[in-house]
């Protein structure tokens, strides 16, 4: 993936309007990010189709690339909870706060849906996500071998 020169660091913030294609190759760029790498964990064009067709996508932009990518699966129907299953930034665009704008954007929606909660898993050895998220109020529910569980409650 050809990355803008980081002279024009625009950022612009959508949602839901991301391909399959951007999809893959933003999470490919990002994969050495996570750890374990996130390629060694999912097939990552079936996870791209999957983000693509069920979750809500909160994206920032970047003169037409997609520099950063929150996923959520939302499930109004019965618990009414989000589950964020991804959040990732473009190497060279990380310490912007791409993932906060993204995560805030992220919170807001749920609330304006009346979502009651929000949880998330993030890899025990990934404090800077885990301190992120803390910053945004979610708190430790439990702790795996390899998984730190977060909930952040919106309404009781």
């Amino acid at each position: 993936m050809i990355v803008p020169a980081l002279y024009d660091m625009e950022i612009i913030y959508k949602i839901k309007t991301v391909n399959a294609q951007e999809i893959l190759a933003h999470l490919k760029e990002c994969s050495d990010d996570f750890y374990p790498p996130l390629i060694e964990r999912v097939n990552l064009e079936e996870y791209s189709r999957k983000l693509l067709e069920k979750s809500i996508t909160f994206e920032a932009w970047n003169q037409n690339f997609l520099v950063g990518l929150l996923a959520a699966y939302f499930n109004q129907n019965t618990d009414r909870s989000v589950f964020i299953t991804n959040v990732s930034v473009l190497k060279k665009f990380m310490g912007m706060g791409i993932a906060s704008e993204l995560l805030g954007q992220c919170i807001k929606y749920a609330a304006g849906k009346k979502i009651r909660e929000i949880d998330l898993e993030v890899n025990k050895e990934s404090a800077y996500a885990i301190n992120l998220y803390g910053k945004f109020d979610f708190v430790i529910e439990g702790v795996s071998e390899r998984l730190v569980k977060m909930k952040l409650k919106l309404i009781n």
